[in-house]
């Protein structure tokens, strides 16, 4: 059977965190929210006679992206007018850059099971979000809540050959906006939108295929699930010797497939002309190299130095450097007590407190226990002063408290008991109250040690220090085995 290969090309569109629109002093507000129509002007409704202004955080934002993605930063750059009408489109043109964007031949490297793989980037440009149609039954209601909202572009070249390529460049790209604080990276909100153009071509082939582009795609599973059906469509078509028609098609997420929109559009299409109310956009060299010296740390590079410096391995400093508000509480926590291991501060973070988070739904931003005081709790572990046990347990109360580990283990009298003269007595009420239990194991059934360490450690409360446990009573046990075989 002939096999195929995928050529799929990403472009995302990420709304920008500025105060006010592209083009107006219109507030951005959460569209997802707010009353429809409250954040709307002349200039963003489209009035005849307005004429628009360049929001310049909105070019400072699209700078920081593009030097972080690679790419040269075009001195003059220009605005346009892209033609064509939809309902949520109040002018009937779209400003965007198309001949002169603002950046351009980038990369972006991601991380595959295979190693580091280099995608392209073909552009970075500016232009206005549209508005928000919501249809009801017999009509649609148009919000311009979000109409010149500003919004980049980041469009990368056809190198990614399959599903896992493109999850791996669409998160690593959102977690590089995250980090550059210039998107929040909310999918649910509709911050950051995908659209994909996905070909398929025999095995070896360097011929590009027919191309179709998915629109709209809000997740990783309409974004992963779309392109996956687009790949199974196209190759079941080509082995049945059809064609593949170039059209733009939507994501049915009931269904479970991708769905006709209308013929695939050209640039021609859209009748591209300079926007005659603004002028180019011309960014001083000083102005560049000023946004670049002020880079964050980006996720690739933190990642390599929590390997370094906190001897971190390959799985942990990545779900650590996947959201820069994990990272930095993580950094806090290991600063409030340097004693702590970093690893042991990880595993907790990563594990317990995750899973306490997931479970409230809330982020690790809303998170009640403070990095501070988680870290003062595995410094209790630590020392020895409660095992992991009853560290869950305090744990889930500061979680809902917000007390310091401290008071909830006075308060509760949950200090752990370690010294063997605190635990003999447990131990020896064990086997004691077990008598048959004791008489087994005597008879052969060694297995029975373990259920003596779980009543032992039921009976402390799960206080008693486990290697302190196992040690007094495989003393006891001797003694046992001893006192029968004189027997």
């Amino acid at each position: 059977m002939q096999q195929y290969e995928a050529v799929i090309g990403l472009e995302v569109h990420a709304e920008l965190q500025t105060q006010t629109k592209m083009f107006c002093s219109c507030p951005v507000i959460d569209s997802t929210s707010a009353a429809p129509n409250t954040a709307v002007c002349e200039i963003c409704s489209g009035m005849p006679g307005t004429l628009p202004v360049i929001n310049a955080q909105a070019v400072s934002d699209a700078v920081k992206v593009g030097l972080a993605l690679n790419c040269t930063i075009a001195a003059t750059s220009v605005f346009a007018r892209k033609n064509y009408f939809y309902p949520d489109l109040p002018k009937g043109y779209q400003i965007s850059q198309y001949e002169l964007p603002l950046a351009q031949n980038g990369w972006l490297d991601i991380s595959l099971p295979s190693g580091l793989r280099r995608i392209r980037i073909n552009r970075c440009h500016l232009e206005e979000d549209t508005g928000k149609l919501t249809h009801v039954e017999g009509a649609s209601l148009v919000d311009l809540n979000r109409s010149g909202v500003p919004l980049l572009e980041i469009v990368s070249e056809p190198d990614m050959h399959s599903v896992e390529d493109v999850k791996a460049y669409a998160t690593t790209l959102r977690t590089l906006l995250q980090y550059l604080h210039v998107n929040s990276g909310d999918m649910e909100k509709g911050v950051i939108r995908f659209e994909a153009n996905v070909s398929v071509r025999p095995q070896d082939s360097t011929e590009l295929g027919t191309r179709t582009e998915i629109k709209n795609l809000n997740s990783f599973h309409a974004l992963t699930h779309g392109v996956a059906y687009e790949i199974d469509r196209q190759s079941a078509l080509l082995r049945e010797n059809k064609k593949v028609q170039q059209q733009t098609l939507g994501w049915d997420p009931v269904e479970g497939k991708t769905v006709p929109q209308r013929s695939k559009e050209e640039a021609h299409d859209y009748r591209y002309f300079p926007e005659p109310d603004l002028p180019p956009l011309v960014l001083e060299e000083t102005f560049i190299e000023n946004i670049r010296s002020h880079l964050p740390e980006l996720p690739g590079h933190k990642k390599q130095r929590f390997l370094e410096q906190y001897h971190l391995n390959e799985y942990i400093a990545s779900v650590l450097t996947t959201d820069c508000t994990t990272a930095d509480y993580f950094e806090a926590a290991v600063q409030a007590f340097p004693s702590n291991s970093a690893e042991n501060i990880a595993n907790w973070l990563i594990g317990d407190l995750f899973s306490l988070l997931n479970q409230a739904g809330i982020s690790i931003s809303d998170c009640p226990i403070s990095p501070y005081a988680l870290s003062d709790l595995v410094a209790l572990v630590e020392k020895d002063l409660i095992n992991g046990t009853t560290a869950r347990q305090v744990l889930a109360d500061m979680f809902v408290s917000g007390s310091d580990p401290h008071t909830v283990v006075e308060q509760k009298g949950l200090r752990q008991i370690s010294g063997e003269e605190d635990i003999e007595p447990i131990v020896q009420q064990v086997l004691a109250d077990s008598p048959e239990q004791v008489q087994t194991y005597l008879e052969g059934k060694k297995t029975l040690q373990q259920w003596f360490f779980g009543q032992v450690m039921r009976s402390a409360q799960g206080r008693a220090k486990p290697e302190v446990v196992k040690k007094v009573l495989a003393e006891h046990l001797q003694i046992l085995e001893k006192n029968h075989l004189i027997e």
